[in-house]
């Protein structure tokens, strides 16, 4: 479930009239009324850490700093190793995945609705205003993690975009439970799932998964429990490539059911048949979602939706030889983030040895159960050479990293344990 800590209706009204009212072109998001599918980008050099991140360009876009830029048209852009160092990302470093081109460049909250329509007693049109003033706001601390990070790690390679580790971030999200949505709206008896349409669109035919994006949530599941639509991001406003206005959070679970520019809620009676619900997004129904190329071209193996996200660890410093050796006989920290799509990280552990031995790690601040926890570990190497740094997490529900290679046709569930060479050097 969400954090049952909730923003005071104080602060909400705050951010209604900072925001409420206006058109992106107007006021305080005006800088992101500008076109983004042809984006004035700036290249300011190569990725960093080509071992950690993608490589590629990085690229300046309103309301960001410069991210690694996967593609342009839709945008796809990736976050330096070095903005994780704190357990929030900030706004204006979270990463961008956008499945079509034709994106929002700008959006007129005086024209919005979000529209909830279908299989309900009372269809609504619900101005942004009436979100704010009219529910109760409720908070949760979550990890957004595409499906795809880590892509680039996949041997034999698989096709679509080859992320590193920065397809992710977290954050406190801030908006209306999904649950207090469809109870005004009212659920018709056989409802099954609720269809989630944003403003996004591609050039293809209608009713294809190349015209809209569309992703459905069962309605007698925890993903409807736990789903808020969220309109606030670490307290300010959604940035617009991070899907302004709205946004469906639903903490635990990949980014595919995350959709952006929320527009419609659709509640269906029958079992939805687009493509990027019954065709896209799927995994083998196997322990670990891992197979084999030969088992996926002899066509043995079935495929089920893609649920949450497993446990998985990442050491944000020290990154390696780009700066340096470490001194010999002086303290090192590693420093690091963990989470789980399944329950709070309860412990982390560190390998100075390659993974021969582990140690635990110190916690940082549990702030939710889909949240990043940070962790560090300090030792002091004893001789000067090369050493290979290893850490490995352990959720709530007993959940903890493994270090087998998967592979899947999509390229997906990556949560290996990760590695990091470094040199300690004579003093």
């Amino acid at each position: 479930m969400p954090s049952s800590a909730s923003v005071s209706r104080r602060t909400s009204l705050k951010l209604l009239g900072a925001i409420a009212g206006t058109s992106i072109a107007d006021r305080a998001l005006a800088q992101v009324g500008s076109a983004v599918s042809t984006p004035r980008s700036l290249e300011v050099s190569t990725a960093p850490s080509l071992l950690w991140n993608a490589p590629g360009p990085l690229v300046a876009l309103p309301q960001k700093v410069p991210l690694i830029q996967l593609t342009d048209r839709p945008v796809q852009l990736e976050t330096p190793r070095h903005y994780f160092a704190t357990p929030r990302t900030p706004n204006a470093a979270f990463f961008v995945r956008w499945h079509l081109p034709f994106h929002p460049r700008s959006v007129d909250l005086d024209a919005f609705r979000l529209r909830i329509e279908g299989h309900v007693q009372r269809p609504l049109s619900l101005r942004f205003a009436d979100l704010l003033r009219d529910f109760k706001p409720q908070t949760a601390v979550a990890v957004n993690q595409c499906a795809g990070n880590s892509r680039g790690r996949f041997s034999p390679r698989v096709p679509g975009s080859q992320w590193g580790h920065g397809a992710m971030g977290c954050a406190e999200w801030t908006g209306v439970r999904l649950r207090d949505l469809l109870q005004r709206a009212g659920l018709q008896p056989g409802a099954l799932s609720v269809q989630l349409a944003g403003l996004d669109r591609g050039a293809g035919p209608e009713g294809y998964g190349s015209s809209a994006y569309l992703k459905s949530l069962v309605i007698d599941s925890d993903m409807i429990d736990e789903a808020i639509v969220a309109y606030a991001m670490n307290g300010e406003p959604l940035p617009l490539l991070n899907g302004f206005p709205l946004r469906i959070v639903l903490p635990g679970y990949f980014a595919t059911y995350w959709v952006k520019a929320l527009s419609v809620l659709r509640v269906l009676s029958a079992a939805d048949e687009n493509f990027w619900t019954k065709t896209a997004y799927r995994i083998p129904a196997t322990p670990d979602g891992s197979t084999t190329p030969e088992a996926i071209q002899e066509g043995k193996v079935k495929l089920v939706p893609i649920g949450r996200m497993p446990v998985r660890s990442f050491i944000v410093s020290p990154i390696g030889d780009d700066f340096g050796k470490l001194p010999v006989g002086l303290p090192v920290i590693v420093r690091g983030q963990a989470f789980s799509g399944h329950d709070r990280i309860t412990r982390v552990e560190v390998s100075i040895d390659e993974g021969r031995t582990f140690a635990a790690a110190t916690l940082g601040e549990d702030q939710g159960r889909y949240a990043f926890r940070p962790f560090s570990f300090r030792f002091t190497p004893s001789q000067p050479g090369r050493i290979v740094l290893c850490v490995r997490a352990s959720d709530g529900k007993g959940n903890r990293q493994g270090d087998s290679a998967i592979w899947n046709p999509g390229g997906y569930l990556w949560n290996r344990i990760e590695r990091q060479e470094v040199s300690i050097g004579a003093i």
